[in-house]
């Protein structure tokens, strides 16, 4: 079966159809990570996004269950240059197209990725249209540039938990407020022995703070900080009376809540190869991250906010810490294993805070 992807610039790219079918639109994204597409397609933050896939091969080691970031896939669509119909890996239960097929996600392969990427990577993410339907090519791109910007969707509504849930530990609570977040973030918080308490992204300060945590986790998720106000305001009422911690989004929204200001990456960081410097040790980490919104660095000048990181690419907000307070922030994602463990640090580092707030 053959799929169309059509750009609002005008671009068409055809391909073989894969996964589901039907028409879907969405934001156009690429990652670079050569490995790790099952992490892409299970990631909540990816919620709104036809995801492009730089490298050339993409199922080789098929899809398992143990290495899923949530529940279910919300990626819009999948375009890959060749998708592998006979994975070898001892743990593989679907093929990538079987999965895609399961999910309702259309995928599209044979496409010139590379070409792709390129147009994204010179006029910035674009919104999109997959199709399978054999519709007019013009009439998807005029449908491209009809549909809703990424910003101003109720996204993290979409990907969060509607209930307050609690994964045991023997150590200290964590609140986790979950805008879309990534199991693996409660698999490092568990190791460390944390009672992890989930809550949704509309929870008040006060019922947060209620539930008696030694510390609060701000999530990664989808879209645009500003579509939250609620929750950058409980942030707000947080900061000195708990330790905080913000991943992704959540450091988005902690910038906001710091009084910082937040604008649209021209095509984002998604892969897992970025390099970020640790600016208070000089270290430099490999990174894994997906975001298409940044702090601006600008915007905190003169405020007892400090910035901790740096993207080494293109210079822009990796981290944060407050000078006083136990807050800090990172952009990218330590729990995603780039190094494999090189950024887990960070998780000790809160540890470190909340038993300090403690005693």
């Amino acid at each position: 079966m053959d799929a169309i992807l059509a750009l609002e610039d005008g671009s068409v790219f055809r391909g073989r159809a894969f996964g589901a079918g039907g028409q879907q639109w969405g934001e156009v994204v690429f990652n670079t990570g050569m490995t790790g597409y099952q992490e892409v397609l299970t990631d909540p933050s990816y919620c709104g996004q036809i995801v492009v896939m730089t490298y050339p091969l993409i199922g080789n080691y098929g899809v398992n269950r143990e290495d899923f970031e949530a529940k279910r896939s919300y990626v819009r669509g999948f375009v890959v240059r060749e998708d592998c119909h006979r994975p070898s890996n001892w743990r593989v239960s679907h093929t990538i197209g079987e999965f895609l097929s399961r999910e309702g996600i259309i995928g599209i392969s044979g496409v010139d990725t590379r070409a792709l990427t390129r147009i994204l990577r010179s006029h910035g993410t674009m919104r999109g249209v997959l199709d399978t339907t054999g519709a007019d090519p013009a009439e998807l791109v005029e449908k491209a540039r009809r549909s809703p910007q990424l910003t101003g969707q109720e996204l993290v509504p979409a990907v969060a938990t509607r209930e307050i849930f609690t994964v045991p530990g023997e150590g200290p609570r964590v609140v986790l407020m979950d805008f879309g977040a990534k199991m693996n973030i409660v698999r490092c918080l568990n190791q460390r022995g944390c009672e992890v308490v989930v809550v949704p992204p509309d929870t008040t300060a006060g019922d947060i703070l209620a539930l008696n945590p030694a510390g609060v986790m701000l999530s990664n998720g989808p879209g645009d900080p500003i579509d939250v106000p609620y929750s950058v305001e409980a942030a707000r009422e947080i900061i000195g009376k708990k330790p905080i911690f913000g991943i992704c989004l959540g450091h988005q929204i902690m910038g906001l809540a710091l009084g910082g200001k937040t604008y649209k990456l021209k095509f984002g960081h998604r892969g897992a190869n970025h390099p970020v410097k640790d600016l208070l040790t000089g270290r430099v980490y490999i990174t894994s991250q997906n975001h298409g919104f940044a702090v601006d660095a600008e915007s905190l000048k003169g405020s007892d906010v400090t910035v901790s990181h740096i993207n080494l690419n293109d210079g822009t907000v990796e981290g944060l810490k407050h000078n006083y307070l136990p807050v800090s922030t990172v952009q990218y994602h330590p729990e995603a294993s780039p190094g494999p463990r090189d950024s887990e640090y960070l998780f000790d580092e809160f540890m470190e805070k909340m038993s300090r707030e403690v005693n």
